[in-house]
């Protein structure tokens, strides 16, 4: 993860626990400085993330704390709330990898599970699907932990009114609506008249005073139309002031035609390196950002992913587990045997073939959930 005014990718970064992590947490203490600054004109705003680098500063504590007892915590958490969604994606990963027969999890197991996050120093958590708007209640739940950041990855069509109202209220849940590009592009792969939608969407929230993202699923295709400086200068226009650029993974079978080639790869971490130093938003490239920590980020190195059901995964693109939250606490699975096992083996994850390293290792992956080290049935699942 880089911000806007992240040290060149040139400097040397030490993929040693204490190198990595002490980069990490700088990146996102410069991530919420940048925000703060880019939202000078709007003072509540300003404050709100003033306020959230300061918890995040606690939350980084926090994790320093655990880590001398041996517990190793990631910042960041992904939590998919919903198997469901309004639309049907070509290529949808949730759709590919997960079933709705895993279930969701009730309320207060998510109320619970970010008591116990804050409490360890997780200091973002992810909301993913599916579609998260379909679940308010679950983030209504959120109200309750305002030094912790929630941003929703949402394909933006349940947007009303009410949802603008919320997301200006409530600074900490942040709004990063779903776009591929063209109305061509969008409208193929996520249906007719989605475009029509989002852009109608872009004029409900401009002036709203609402600090909101998009999120760009790069392919073969369109990457050349996403790092075009006029496109991201429109949205800019449109109020975006966080820019996530998600490199497609071929997790459908036959859809590997979509995912980049290395010429493209390098030349959208070019292209981000520029727009960081020439546009005055955040911008944050995923896997590619992971080299300057030593390669893939997953495993808790960085992030760990919570299922629907509670099942805790190293990664949404790698649906293997040997530890619930139904029966274990969060601390017990930072510990668990396969997030520990990929951690130890992290050499063999930095090939980002596919937009996923740990994907492009997934039968490897799948080995160790499939043998947990301790004798507990493993959740492992075999969607590919």
């Amino acid at each position: 993860m880089r911000s806007r005014t992240s040290d060149k990718r040139t400097a040397k970064s030490d993929p040693s626990r204490e190198g990595y992590v002490g980069l990490f947490d700088s990146e996102i203490r410069k991530m919420f400085r940048d925000a703060r600054l880019l939202s000078l004109r709007s003072p509540a705003q300003s404050f709100f993330f003033a306020r959230m680098l300061r918890s995040q500063g606690r939350a980084a504590r926090l994790r320093a704390k655990w880590a001398g007892r041996g517990v190793h915590v990631p910042p960041v958490m992904i939590v998919s709330i919903t198997s469901r969604c309004n639309l049907h994606c070509a290529g949808c990963y949730n759709r590919a990898l997960r079933s709705p027969a895993e279930g969701e999890m009730p309320v207060e197991q998510f109320r619970s599970l970010l008591a116990e996050a804050r409490e360890l120093g997780v200091g973002i958590a992810f909301l993913a699907g599916g579609e998260p708007l379909l679940r308010p209640e679950i983030i209504e739940a959120t109200r309750d932990f305002p030094d912790m950041f929630f941003p929703i990855f949402t394909n933006g069509i349940l947007v009303d009114d009410k949802w603008v109202r919320r997301f200006r209220s409530r600074r900490n849940i942040m709004a990063v609506a779903s776009i591929e590009g063209s109305e061509a592009e969008t409208d193929e792969r996520r249906g007719h008249g989605v475009y029509s939608r989002l852009k109608a969407l872009a004029e409900k929230v401009r002036g709203s005073g609402i600090f909101w993202g998009c999120s760009l699923t790069v392919t073969r295709s369109n990457l050349s139309l996403l790092i075009e400086p006029e496109f991201v200068a429109r949205l800019i226009d449109a109020g975006c002031r966080i820019f996530f650029y998600v490199e497609y993974v071929p997790v459908a079978a036959g859809t590997e035609i979509m995912a980049l080639t290395p010429k493209q790869k390098g030349e959208l971490i070019a292209r981000l390196d520029q727009f960081r130093e020439t546009h005055p938003a955040l911008f944050i490239g995923f896997p590619g950002d992971e080299e300057k920590f030593g390669g893939c980020l997953a495993a808790g190195r960085g992030f760990v992913h919570v299922s629907t059901s509670g099942a805790v995964e190293a990664c949404p693109f790698a649906p293997f587990s040997d530890t619930s939250l139904k029966d274990r606490t969060l601390k017990d699975a930072f510990q668990s045997p396969l997030l520990a096992a990929i951690r130890a083996s992290h050499d063999r994850l930095k090939e980002t073939r596919g937009g996923c390293a740990l994907w492009a290792e997934r039968d490897w992956a799948r080995s160790l959930a499939a043998t947990p080290a301790d004798g507990r049935p493993s959740t492992v699942q075999r969607h590919d």
